[in-house]
């Protein structure tokens, strides 16, 4: 799937498979992650991943120069992330519509990238430690577990549609899900984002949680 408009359509029609639930919050973290994935690999660039322009877009929209993403703008006028969500794919639809050229990245340029597979060694699970611990809202746009679980499955899905093997850390996070299920004696499928905030006060907690819980895990097998 290497058109971004297949990927919103799939999105729309079913989004319990990518998001969990109809959430503008949720959609904008998670292409967030898909776009940065896609990004660093060299695939796109900000200015032909397919959202560029509509920030300023919805800005004019809704007549409003407030510092707020594109997702909150919606959701400020829409009333319940539900209807926000679907709210985003009517805006969107008129955006296209207004846009002179509203072609995506060329599916040529995807072709030829990838028979080039020296990508950069850039990985967004070696910077959870780190550079998110540190600035959670740099990365997320807030202190959120859930915004965080978004942005890593966007990331993860990027990578796997132009076929990159995952990297040592991405393996290394891929049993996450299975060691939080048997610390907290669950196995009901639940994401690792959910179990960690259902035992937590909010989505902040939750996140703060999450990093002790998973450098917990990075440290499973060192005396």
């Amino acid at each position: 799937m290497n058109d971004f408009s297949t990927l919103l359509q799939k999105i729309k029609e079913n989004p319990v498979m990518y998001i969990d639930k109809p959430s503008i919050t949720s959609l904008r973290s998670f292409l967030g992650g898909y776009i940065d994935g896609l990004i660093t690999l060299g695939f796109t660039t900000i200015d032909s991943c397919g959202m560029e322009g509509f920030q300023e877009w919805i800005q004019e929209r809704a007549k409003t120069n407030v510092s707020q993403s594109w997702a909150g703008i919606i959701l400020s006028y829409s009333g319940s992330e539900r209807a926000a969500f679907n709210r985003f794919f009517e805006e969107f639809e008129q955006f296209l519509k207004q846009k002179n050229n509203s072609k995506i990245q060329k599916n040529e340029d995807i072709s030829r990238l990838s028979e080039d597979m020296s990508f950069p060694q850039f990985d967004i699970y070696s910077e959870i430690l780190t550079n998110i611990k540190k600035r959670p809202g740099m990365y997320l746009g807030a202190n959120s577990i859930t915004r965080l679980d978004m942005l890593l499955r966007g990331y993860s899905l990027a990578r796997r549609e132009v076929g990159v093997p995952p990297t040592e850390p991405e393996r290394e996070f891929q049993g996450f899900q299975s060691w939080i299920e048997e610390k907290y004696g669950i196995s009901s499928g639940e994401s690792w984002s959910k179990i960690i905030l259902f035992y937590s006060v909010d989505e902040h907690e939750a996140l703060q949680k999450f990093f002790e819980l998973f450098e917990e895990y990075l440290n499973r097998n060192k005396s």
